[in-house]
């Protein structure tokens, strides 16, 4: 595990500081109010809740939201990952499969729970010195615990 995934965790779970960082690094998640739900190193749930900013003319939430909502659950287990290694790792979204399969209204839920295999993708692009790939899946649910959608974000790893 990376020996500061701790400190970014209590970075990112202060909501103060979250919200820093969605107002500087991702305006449009700050405004749409993507929030963590729960964070550790292997799993991830980001919450987002259907409003003005979130919405779609058909009275639910428009994908981009639950896009962003289903990668941040992801990216954040990535990150922590990252969050001052030596050497430093690059990380980059290279491809993005969903599935809808309800209508998303009122608060979603959007768990990735990839987070040992994130870790363990980290570690052998850092030893091998190759880029590497992996795919990381994020289930959105609704407040009746339902799916209401399938995330498959396939994230490319490499050690500078």
């Amino acid at each position: 595990m990376n020996p500061a995934f701790n400190q970014f965790k209590k970075t990112i779970t202060n909501t103060i500081a979250f919200k820093f960082f969605l107002l500087q690094k991702l305006p449009a998640a700050f405004f749409v109010g993507l929030n963590v739900h729960k964070f550790d190193e292997s799993r991830c749930t980001i919450n987002v809740r259907y409003s003005w900013f979130s919405k779609n003319p058909f009275k639910s939430m428009y994908f981009a939201a639950q896009a962003m909502a289903a990668e941040m659950s992801t990216g954040l287990l990535a990150f922590g990952q990252i969050y001052k290694r030596h050497p430093k790792v690059s990380m980059l979204v290279v491809k993005m499969e969903v599935n809808y399969i309800k209508k998303g209204t009122g608060m979603l839920y959007f768990t990735c729970e990839d987070g040992a295999a994130i870790q363990n993708c980290i570690e052998t692009a850092i030893d091998s010195k190759e880029g590497q790939t992996l795919i990381c899946k994020s289930i959105g649910r609704n407040e009746s615990n339902e799916i209401v959608a399938e995330f498959y974000f396939t994230w490319s790893f490499k050690a500078k």
